[in-house]
Formats: structure tokens, sequence, C-alpha cells
């Protein structure tokens, strides 16, 4: 059952589900809570895990024109204090990432390990940044379209044909996001400084779970930058892009528990 928490006048919506230490995920860009499903359900079998939809996304309420990362990363934050949680283990995927960097920033006391699932620490480049402005436009004539596209592009290509249900479940989910979040989470993006620095001195391990076949984020842009990370856990995917929690659940799934035990244990060893 989702559960809700207000947050600068209106609510973020949330999934809380199992016991013990607690596991904070968080969902991309065109995603919801409800992208978790099946992750949420198995590590909650040995953990709390807090599924939370993003402003302007799922059944969150959307925030003026701009949903900076910062503004994210506070709305996360407020729904773990509204628990009464201190620390935890946030895994961020994509988009996700880029607010949990942001929260490594912010509340940087507050983690226990931070998962950058397909996402990266740096910011746009100026082509990219164009490429967001572009696809505001592409947004405000035809959303549907764009979000279809969009989504489809995130699985490796050459594996397309034999994911049409995970893919079908995904456009399901980006095509409840309403026009106005995704055009304000497209110039938040845009607009995201390098956080880097965050990798280079975090106390805390750091995962990187990347996908050779990702169109979206280069497999080898990803590994140069693992090497930034003291404490680190590096996954690279052989067969998938940027979707691994559908494109491959039961390694991801293995490799996260793993992951988080180590962040929850005295020694935080691998």
């Amino acid at each position: 059952m989702l559960k809700t928490t207000s947050f600068h006048g209106d609510t973020i919506t949330y999934n809380d589900m199992g016991k013990g230490r607690v596991i904070v995920l968080l969902h991309g860009f065109l995603g919801s809570q409800e992208i978790w499903k099946d992750t949420q359900q198995q590590l909650a079998r040995h953990f709390r895990v807090i599924a939370i939809d993003l402003p302007g996304h799922g059944k969150s309420a959307c925030y003026g024109y701009i949903h900076s990362m910062d503004l994210m990363a506070k709305s996360v934050k407020c729904v773990m204090d509204s628990l009464k949680l201190k620390r935890y283990v946030i895994v961020g995927h994509s988009m996700g990432g880029y607010a949990a960097l942001a929260f490594g920033e912010l509340f940087t006391d507050n983690l226990r390990g931070l998962c950058l699932f397909h996402s990266t620490a740096y910011a746009d480049s100026e082509q990219k940044k164009k490429d967001r402005s572009r696809a505001v436009k592409l947004v405000k004539a035809d959303a549907r379209l764009y979000t279809r596209d969009t989504i489809k592009n995130l699985f490796a290509t050459k594996n397309l044909s034999k994911l049409k249900r995970e893919i079908s479940f995904a456009q399901k989910i980006a095509l409840q996001t309403p026009k106005r979040g995704i055009v304000a989470t497209l110039e938040g993006m845009k607009d995201r400084p390098n956080r880097d620095i965050i990798l280079n001195f975090a106390r805390y391990p750091v995962m990187m779970i990347i996908g050779r076949y990702d169109n979206i984020l280069p497999m080898q842009l990803l590994l140069n930058q693992s090497e930034l990370i003291k404490r680190k856990q590096v996954l690279l995917l052989e067969n998938e892009g940027h979707m691994g929690f559908l494109e491959a659940p039961e390694l991801c799934l293995k490799h996260l528990k793993r992951f988080a035990r180590a962040c929850f244990s005295s020694k935080g060893n691998f």
C-alpha cells in the first residue's frame, strides 16, 4: 500500500516494505516506485526497502518549472525523516543516481552506501544539454511518442525482441508521467553540476552497475569514473543496456544484496 508524506506544501508518495536495515530505491527518468516492484519484493525478504516516487513522477506532486536534483534529494530526506530513519543505503537508477549524488552532497551523514545503477556523477555535456532542450520541445509536441521511443532506447538493442514484456511494463509506467513533470525533470537534469568529488571522497562504499550495451551512458566512461572510488564494487553487465534490474534481474539482485550487507557490516568489505 502506497504512503505519502508532506513536502513543500504537497505530497511525495512511497512504498515501504520489509523489516531491518534500510535500502532506499530511487527510480530513473520516466519511472516510478512501481518500476522496482520485483526488486523491492525480493530485497524486502532481507531488508526494509523504501521505494520513492520522485517529484513529477508516479503519484508524487510536481513542483514548479524545474525539478533540480537537489529538490529531489530533499524530497527523499523528507520521506526518511518522516519515518525517523537515520542511516541507509541509497540505490539510484539513472536520474535516481543523480538525485542520490545530490543527497550525498547535502546529507552525507545519513548514507551507509550508495549504488549508481546505470548512472554518472558527471554533468551533461554541452551536446547533451542541447539534446535535453530538443527533448522538451518534443514532449510539448507529443509526449506519448517521445515517452515510448525514450523507454525503448533504454534497453540493449540486441535484446529488444526478447524483452517485449519488460519494455511494455516500463512504457506503461512512463506514460503515466505528467507532461509537466517530464519537462521540469529534463530541465533539472540539464542544469545539474558535476558531482564526481562525491565519489572521490565518499567515506561509505559505492557500487556502480554498468551495462556493456548501454545506449545512454557509454560503458568505458563509467568504468573510468569508477576509478575515482576508494571503497568500490563494480558490476559490469555483459549483455545488458540501461535497465539491468529488468534485463538481468537475478544477477543485479544478487549483487545488490551483497553490496547492502557489506555496507551494513562493521568492516564494510566486499
